[in-house]
């Protein structure tokens, strides 16, 4: 069976990173083919280094990665064509489909949500009125009426690796400085601009533990350089009172799975690194993707109340007051020292959540199986 997954770049590396994640996923559990078409060659080279300086057709993990070009001739039709968080296919693949005597199945794969909506939404048909097709919604989620979570099949083994005692000496001999504790709080940093961040770097340099700070390369870093007082990431780690500042590279998907698991506490933003934190099996602060209605706000809600559901009432309102000031919605008292207070049983709920998901099927087995309900 063929597979065509289409990607147009909206949101920096959340769209690509989540439809490589899925090509990737696809190839690695079926026995099928998979094509991944992208308009935005700059930022999937941020990703796959070892795509092409000039767009061109190349293979990686199995996946036939393809520049948005190639479809806007004609091309061979899949069995199924994916059509990543509403991109709009090109038109001659579009006419080719409703010619076709056996069109393709057409999945819409929509964004994350915890919201209850989306189990009445998922696996609905809608007929497209430019072909008459139907294009089917998909909703990733959290619940057995959902779409699930992307999860390959190595990530706990990898996640438990980076876990193991030596794990943090291994990243300090690639990634740190020779000042850089191992035994501090480590504190992963991926946000959209955020003018909760100076205060947050307040709290950690103040604090009566060291704390370890790691940035990957991104728009994080507008926000802390000013406060560092530098201009430019000229070195790689600063001290500021009880807080040490470490500047990464750009990662790579398996380098920041791999911090994930390392840090104490991650700071996320979007989709993608919200999910990753998940697996991480570690407390973490997401940033929503801000909209102009609030609807993040609605997201946001909608994951607390399910994630929360069975944690202590102490521990819930502390994690709730720093998700609610990390996203803008008030200023709370004490937001940080609250978190980290709890951190200890936050950490044994992240874990129980991490296994609650993790005991049903993941994306791909439940997106073959709509495909393919009789196989097996």
């Amino acid at each position: 069976m063929q597979w065509d997954i289409y990607c147009r770049v909206v949101d920096n590396f959340g769209d690509i990173g989540v439809s490589w994640r899925l090509a990737r996923a696809l190839a690695q559990r079926s026995p099928h083919a998979v094509r991944l078409f992208v308009d935005d060659w700059a930022t999937l080279r941020r990703l796959l280094p070892r795509a092409p300086a000039v767009p061109a057709p190349f293979v990686d993990s199995k996946v036939s990665v393809q520049p948005w070009a190639v479809a806007e001739v004609p091309t061979t039709l899949a069995d199924c064509v994916i059509e990543a968080f509403g991109c709009a296919l090109p038109p001659i693949y579009l006419a080719a489909m409703r010619d076709a005597q056996t069109p393709p199945v057409w999945i819409n794969l929509e964004y994350l949500s915890a919201e209850d909506w989306i189990e009445d939404c998922h696996g609905l048909p809608s007929p497209d009125p430019a072909t008459g097709l139907a294009k089917t919604f998909f909703f990733p989620g959290f619940t057995a009426r959902s779409g699930g979570l992307i999860r390959e099949p190595d990530v706990f083994s990898r996640r438990d690796a980076a876990q193991a005692e030596t794990g943090r000496h291994q990243w300090l001999a690639a990634h740190g400085g020779a000042d850089v504790s191992a035994s501090a709080q480590w504190i992963s940093l991926f946000s959209y601009d955020n003018p909760r961040l100076v205060p947050r770097l307040t709290d950690w340099q103040v604090s009566e533990t060291p704390v370890v700070l790691w940035v990957p390369e991104g728009t994080a870093w507008r926000g802390l350089m000013p406060w560092l007082g530098e201009s430019h990431a000229a070195q790689t780690c600063w001290q500021r009172g009880a807080l040490t500042v470490c500047a990464l590279p750009f990662l790579s998907m398996a380098d920041y799975d791999r911090l994930l698991a390392m840090c104490d506490v991650n700071f996320v933003r979007g989709e993608d690194s919200f999910v990753r934190a998940q697996w991480a099996a570690r407390p973490f602060v997401w940033q929503a993707y801000p909209q102009a209605d609030a609807a993040h706000v609605d997201k946001m809600d909608a994951f607390l109340g399910r994630y929360l559901t069975t944690a202590d009432t102490e521990s819930a309102a502390a994690f709730e007051a720093m998700w609610r000031d990390w996203n803008g919605l008030g200023a709370q008292e004490q937001a940080w020292q609250r978190f980290s207070a709890a951190l200890p049983t936050l950490r044994q709920h992240a874990r129980q959540w991490c296994d609650q998901i993790a005991a049903t099927d993941g994306l791909v087995e439940r997106l073959v199986k709509m495909v393919q309900p009789d196989v097996k």
